[in-house]
């Protein structure tokens, strides 16, 4: 498989038409969706309906090939090893990678290294080495611990863990709610609050004083919560300045919202195709289901809908990769998208009648973990709040 290497220059979306997607990117999206047919489906299927990681020796093959094809940490900086795409690439990526029976949590598909959090690279050359490097090259796992039980909406404003100075050394105490990855992570990025404000801390997942709980949830894989007992993280892992951990937390957030919204229309337009194929086969009443006015309209407006959010979520992208606050863009993506996507797939479970709430199919574990993406990220009526509160205040 050809490897695609993308140089700084090719992530500008200026040098392409408004709505034309540029040649790379279009070698980008069909290498990527060859891979997940030909690599990573067949071992998908072949593991239990609501499993969502794949077996170590699997997934350590397919990282491998996946290495082999270019298709690795592709959010990282180039410099360090990574793939280097801008927000426009990883929106490409992220809606074919979600293509698949785990499609709702792209990184149980076991085809991409799991990306560093792009603020590490915010960090020291000590600390982008021995993390951000370190993780694209070995494959080691993080988690990033902003939310908690009173920050509901808001999480990075209602931060209550604590953070003290002891000599070389800080001390955190405090408990964090629906963290992925935390039980497993070999290290992660706590957000917590001291005399200056808000500060971001790197923390090995060994630490002493940290401990997990899982918390069952409706879809296939659990978030934790994650409680700091006087855990010490040594003065060096301090991400950026004490008490500007704030801005940190919010551009990191801003931006993971557009790759986000690309894999829920991913899945929904995954689910639209398997709609389209059962309508074109499933005999009712001495007609095919396609041939129905209800079913048609159904598949109509899902494709209208899909096609509206898709360049809702390019926009935003592109925004982004042109340097601009994409703070309001952002917002209207991922709430169009989420939503969008939610009805799509409710719609192709009603065309394929019981055969779309049977296991057999992908589409009820679909509807399930979709429905939680209108929470995470930020809930759609939060998101509504701060676009109306920008175009008032304007």
């Amino acid at each position: 498989m050809t490897k695609i290497a993308v140089a700084a220059k090719d992530q500008d979306p200026s040098l392409s038409g408004a709505w034309e997607m540029p040649e790379h990117f279009v070698m980008l999206r069909d290498t990527i969706r060859r891979f997940m047919t030909e690599e990573v489906r067949p071992v998908e299927e072949r593991q239990p309906y609501d499993s969502y990681a794949l077996p170590a020796d699997e997934l350590a093959k397919l990282r491998e090939k996946a290495k082999a094809a270019g298709l690795w940490c592709m959010a990282s900086p180039e410099e360090y090893g990574g793939g280097g795409l801008g927000l426009l690439g990883q929106v490409i990526v992220a809606e074919e990678a979600a293509k698949c029976r785990m499609g709702a949590y792209v990184p149980a598909c076991g085809a991409f290294g799991i990306d560093p959090p792009s603020v590490i690279w915010l960090g020291t050359e000590e600390q982008r080495q021995k993390y951000g490097v370190a993780g694209i090259q070995g494959g080691k796992k993080n988690f990033v611990a902003i939310s908690e039980a009173a920050g509901g909406s808001d999480p990075a404003r209602k931060i209550e863990t604590t953070v003290v100075r002891d000599g070389d050394h800080y001390v955190i105490n405090g408990t964090k709610l629906w963290i992925t990855g935390a039980d497993k992570a070999d290290w992660g990025i706590v957000f917590a609050k001291g005399e200056k404000g808000i500060s971001a801390f790197i923390v090995d997942r060994e630490t002493p004083g940290i401990t997990c709980r899982e918390i069952g949830v409706i879809r296939s894989y659990a978030p934790y919560e994650v409680h700091f007992d006087n855990v010490r993280v040594p003065a060096g892992n301090l991400l950026g300045e004490e008490g500007k951990g704030f801005a940190i937390c919010q551009s990191w957030l801003v931006h993971a919202r557009v790759p986000y919204s690309a894999a829920v229309i991913g899945i929904a337009q995954a689910a639209l195709d398997i709609a389209i194929d059962y309508a074109r086969q499933r005999n009712v009443h001495k007609s095919l289901l396609a041939d129905k006015q209800a079913i048609q309209w159904m598949i109509a407006d899902s494709e209208m809908e899909l096609r509206a959010a898709r360049l809702l979520v390019f926009q935003a992208a592109w925004n982004g990769d042109l340097g601009r606050d994409i703070k309001t863009d952002a917002s209207i993506a991922k709430v169009v998208s989420t939503e969008t996507a939610g009805r799509v797939v409710d719609r192709c479970i009603q065309i394929l009648g019981g055969m779309g709430v049977a296991r057999e199919m992908p589409l009820e574990r679909w509807y399930r973990e979709l429905r939680i993406k209108r929470i995470g990220e930020g809930p759609s009526e939060v998101h509504r709040m701060v676009l109306a509160r920008e175009l008032l205040r304007k």
